[in-house]
């Protein structure tokens, strides 16, 4: 029975330490909200006899919005706004890439892939995605 080596300390990638689930969770509600006013300001499909239809329309936002915000500035609304940012976990400094942006998103919309997480804070969309997300100064290396 042969096993695959495993890699020495020096080959492993350090993965930088996660923001706090609190932080991250205020950083969600303040998406949430910024895209219900979004919607609610500029479609008429948001209202009270809408249904489930506006629901919908909010979460497309919010994907949109977090996914496009990820991949130019490193967050969304609500984590730039909290001080957060999603990083590459090789590493690299510039922000995360628009299709993985998109494909973490996504899963963060599922909701269960964010509630399965790693000991180190990642959950199955920043494994999904080779991210995580991080304080403002951890991302500047501070």
């Amino acid at each position: 029975m042969s096993s695959s080596p495993r890699p020495s300390p020096a080959q492993s990638p350090v993965v930088p330490e996660a923001a706090s689930w609190p932080r991250r969770m205020v950083a969600l509600a303040v998406d949430w909200f910024a895209c219900l006013l979004v919607v609610g300001l500029f479609t008429p499909v948001y209202g009270a006899d809408a249904g489930s239809a506006s629901g919908f329309v909010v979460l497309g936002v919010f994907v949109l919005e977090s996914a496009l915000l990820t991949a130019t500035i490193g967050g969304s609304f609500g984590q730039v706004a909290t001080r957060l940012r999603v990083v590459r976990v090789s590493g690299e400094s510039r922000p995360v890439d628009l299709l993985p942006a998109v494909l973490r998103q996504v899963l963060v919309a599922l909701v269960i892939p964010p509630l399965v997480f790693k000991p180190d804070g990642r959950g199955l969309h920043d494994l999904a995605a080779g991210t995580i997300c991080v304080t403002l100064q951890t991302a500047r290396g501070e």
